[in-house]
């Protein structure tokens, strides 16, 4: 497939935070600066609520939607499916018989283990036009009223090909993506899915945790209303669409278990360093953290922001 994105017609599947951004990128990318056309040809979304569809076709970031996967997607050169992770396979099923086999479709889930195996139940196999994708970008808000225009401009995208992905649909799919301001990346599935569990998976499961606790206790409300701004911070991802983060857990639970077991035997030697007043111990810990964490960010300056 030699084609720009001028000439595609791409349908995104869920109009929520991720789908209804990359909506809003494409609507608001011109493709020179004298037009006032859109980046591609046709965007089309669709979604259950029709009512959030027709707002963002008048917002002008669609030029058309529906209600039914199939009916959107006959004549499509790009899918988009950006749904909650346990919805993918349904949505790849009303897939199947509606698009041609040159259509390229890609995901915007957070999990890509678990897509691979929807995708081979569905298929037999997982087809060469399938390019597994994920952003590496959200908010702790959700839904199409919190999409943004710009919420992928300097984000890291990860799409994971198989061996036998086919290279023109990867290439197109990255086209898409750098076309928002991203940058893209290219991992095995099983080195993201590691990875995430550790960088975004675990900590969302702790920040949970966290508020789930304190909300419990009998004096809860003192607790929030004293609450400093680590605390505002540290739980601030505890506000994001709990269905999604359920989705995750769910089919990514196994490897966020082996880093939460090695979080958990940190914890434990903290906890006893604390009980036996071990100065040095906790010293040398924080001091590591802090080292860690300042290196980090010496190397990825954005990750502050």
């Amino acid at each position: 497939m030699n084609k720009s994105l001028a000439d595609l017609k791409i349908v995104i599947v869920g109009l929520g935070l991720i789908g209804g951004s990359i909506a809003r990128g494409l609507s608001n990318k011109k493709s020179n600066k004298e037009s006032n056309q859109k980046l591609c040809r046709e965007i089309v979304a669709v979604g259950r609520n029709e009512k959030i569809l027709q707002q963002a076709f008048d917002d002008g970031i669609i030029t058309g939607y529906a209600t039914d996967v199939a009916q959107a997607c006959v004549d499509a050169d790009l899918v988009i499916i950006a749904v909650p992770s346990l919805t993918v396979e349904k949505v790849l099923q009303e897939l199947k018989s509606a698009i041609a086999e040159t259509t390229v479709v890609t995901d915007a889930a957070s999990v890509k283990g678990a897509i691979i195996e929807s995708v081979s139940r569905v298929y037999g196999e997982v087809p060469e036009n399938f390019v597994p994708g994920h952003p590496i970008a959200g908010s702790e808000n959700s839904g199409y009223s919190a999409s943004l225009k710009d919420l992928y401009k300097g984000k890291k995208v990860i799409l994971t090909p198989l061996d036998h992905t086919s290279q023109s649909a990867v290439s197109l799919v990255q086209m898409l993506w750098e076309s928002l301001g991203s940058e893209v990346i290219k991992m095995s599935v099983a080195d993201h899915d590691q990875v995430l569990a550790a960088t975004s998976h675990l900590p969302h499961l702790l920040a949970y945790a966290l508020v789930d606790t304190l909300s419990q206790q009998g004096q809860s409300e003192e607790i929030f209303r004293y609450a400093a701004g680590g605390f505002r911070d540290f739980t601030r991802i505890a506000s994001s669409d709990p269905q999604m983060w359920h989705d995750i857990f769910m089919l990514n639970g196994d490897a966020t278990i082996e880093v939460l077991d090695e979080y958990m035997t940190d914890l434990s030697r903290l906890r006893t360093a604390m009980q036996n007043r071990d100065s040095d111990e906790l010293m040398t810990t924080f001091k590591r953290a802090k080292k860690s964490r300042d290196k980090f960010l010496e190397h990825f300056p954005r990750a502050e922001k």
